[in-house]
């Protein structure tokens, strides 16, 4: 890893150790601000010890970003438009990211402070929003290509409904306990258990899959939260030193020769299909370059941009041998080739079939550009865990005692637990990023109203307040932000 770093100015390595410290610090933040969502039930209903619970929580944490992959980190990543992402150089990759992070610190820092139960998701989104927008005013693109609005779209749509569908499933899975077993013990309240039973801790079952549930709730954080640290490293990476981390650099040869397929493929996608494509594309007109000025894809330039691919590909058996300027325009090369793909793919006339096989191409194309080098992943994982294992007592009272009237009882906690732990993980596999904080305090506050114990207006409101402000705080503070530091970079 060391030597990835070799040569370099002693500016842009402290710039560079700085910006990675950001990021970690932005995790160990994120670690202590959502641990409570993770552990709140379990502690508060005396299943566990509060310093077992957050060991644990931390332990799970780790490894869920170890084996959660990359597909939400560059879900994330994707946020930001082609044309941001594919224009890379060390003074535009620091304003970016420092931009980003000190909104999204701030924020996450702040809204801990005060025990509410923010998302660190709609945080980081907000502030990448904010970075997007203030880019494309800066360089007068319109604000319609300044952030990738589809895939904010998307995110958005999970962020907003999964809430939503926590509160709901949550509640229905409470009452089909009370339904089940309405006598049962796990109806009953910590303190009701301690003045009725003289017992301190749940019923055996309650009680395991409290735990059970909790450390799945931490697992599943960790593969989702946990990436979007690794995003955020790898837009650190890209960004100060391309060359090094443009491309995986580790890349097989079968792997490059993969990519060196599936541009030829695309190419006769693109014929194959020239009759409904062929305008869009310009296929067989002589366009002028391989990319236009300012490094904004254009679907007109794909012949010269695959062609161009192919040219420096050739006889190309590992990336290490490449200069390192060919590195990046390789990586130009493949994001605009992507980013004009997914374009077509939602243009009219195309058979499902062909969609799919444009949708696999798709994956070929990015199989070298959407990756992590493992002493990222772990560097993610370490921050995340440790930081779980600080700073949980400001939210779990919030948790168990003051969004409803009453306080939570064992079915309670499993319904919110079990629900949050399904939905995160559905996420997971779909490659989308959602708030922990918000699916498990909805959950509590469905088996709320589901169990008939009311809500404390004054949490609720400070909680919704908190969701509906984060967005627009953090994409105004991270765009004043990126504002500045682009105004100091270009004096």
């Amino acid at each position: 890893m060391i030597d990835l770093f070799s040569g370099l100015d002693a500016w842009v390595l402290v710039s560079l150790l700085l910006a990675l410290a950001f990021v970690l610090a932005f995790e160990f933040i994120n670690g202590f601000h959502d641990t409570a969502n993770a552990v709140a039930t379990v502690i508060y209903t005396k299943a566990m010890p509060p310093h077992l619970a957050v060991f644990f929580s931390g332990v799970f944490n780790f490894l869920g970003v170890l084996l959660g992959g990359v597909g939400v980190a560059y879900a994330i990543v994707h946020l930001l438009p082609v044309e941001l992402l594919i224009n890379v150089n060390t003074g535009h990759g620091l304003a970016m990211v420092f931009s980003l992070l000190a909104a999204a610190i701030t924020w996450n820092l702040g809204t801990w402070y005060f025990g509410i139960p923010a998302s660190s998701s709609h945080t980081l989104i907000g502030s990448i929003l904010g970075v997007g927008l203030a880019n494309a005013l800066i360089n007068d693109i319109p604000l319609a290509d300044g952030v990738n609005w589809q895939k904010a779209i998307d995110i958005g749509a999970s962020l907003v409904f999964s809430p939503m569908a926590g509160f709901l499933i949550a509640a229905l899975v409470l009452i089909s306990l009370k339904w089940w077993r309405p006598l049962s013990k796990m109806h009953k309240t910590p303190e009701q258990r301690r003045k009725i039973d003289d017992k301190k801790h749940p019923p055996f079952w309650n009680r395991l899959v409290l735990v059970i549930s909790a450390m799945a709730v931490s697992f599943v954080h960790g593969s989702n939260d946990g990436q979007k640290g690794i995003g955020l490293i790898m837009l650190v990476l890209i960004g100060i030193v391309p060359a090094q981390f443009v491309l995986d650099l580790n890349s097989t040869t079968y792997q490059i020769e993969r990519t060196r397929d599936a541009t030829l493929h695309l190419s006769q996608f693109y014929q194959r299909n020239s009759e409904s494509l062929g305008e869009y594309l310009a296929l067989g007109k002589s366009v002028k370059g391989d990319l236009p000025e300012k490094f904004r894809c254009n679907p007109q330039q794909t012949e010269p941009t695959i062609a161009a691919l192919l040219d420096t590909l050739k006889g190309v058996a590992d990336y290490q041998s490449l200069p390192s300027e060919s590195r990046i325009e390789v990586r130009r090369y493949l994001l605009c080739l992507d980013d004009t793909a997914k374009k077509v793919g939602k243009l009219p006339g195309l058979a499902a079939r062909e969609k799919d096989d444009l949708n696999k191409l798709r994956k070929d194309l990015t199989a070298t550009t959407e990756y992590a080098p493992f002493w990222v992943i772990l560097a993610v994982a370490l921050a995340l865990g440790l930081g779980t294992m600080v700073g949980w007592k400001r939210v779990v009272l919030t948790i168990g005692e003051k969004i409803g009237k009453q306080g939570m009882t064992y079915a309670q906690g499993m319904s919110a637990q079990i629900t949050t732990a399904c939905m995160i993980g559905a996420a997971n596999i779909f490659s989308l990023p959602v708030s922990t904080t918000h699916v498990l305090s909805s959950g509590v506050a469905g088996t709320m109203v589901a169990n008939k114990s009311g809500l404390q207006g004054g949490t609720v409101r400070t909680i919704l307040l908190a969701w509906v402000l984060t967005l627009p705080a953090t994409v105004a503070l991270s765009a004043a932000l990126f504002w500045l530091a682009s105004k100091a970079i270009g004096s």
